[in-house]
């Protein structure tokens, strides 16, 4: 039952909580950190993704042969790992 001394509107609630939000006062320390983390698995993951990569194209190409392909995976992931760690911070 709708009390009629006492009015009800759904948005007092979002009204209060709009009035009471600062800009830029939230932390977010674990979103941060979540971002992190998504762009170091997303980095590093497609190193290795495209180090086995080439390992396999190289070695099931016609002609081709492991020693090569993991040669050049080889290389690959060491220059990858040079390159991704060398990189600037943004923060």
């Amino acid at each position: 039952m709708v009390d009629p001394h006492h009015p009800h509107h759904a948005s007092d609630n979002a009204d209060a909580d709009a009035n009471a939000y600062l800009r830029g006062s939230m932390e977010i320390n674990e979103q941060a950190a979540t971002w992190a983390l998504v762009m170091n698995l997303m980095k590093w993951g497609a190193l290795v993704i495209s180090s086995v990569l080439l390992m396999l194209v190289l070695w099931f190409q016609p002609g081709g042969s492991f020693i090569t392909g993991a040669i050049a995976a080889g290389v690959l992931l060491v220059g990858g790992v040079l390159f991704l760690r060398s990189g600037a911070k943004a923060h």
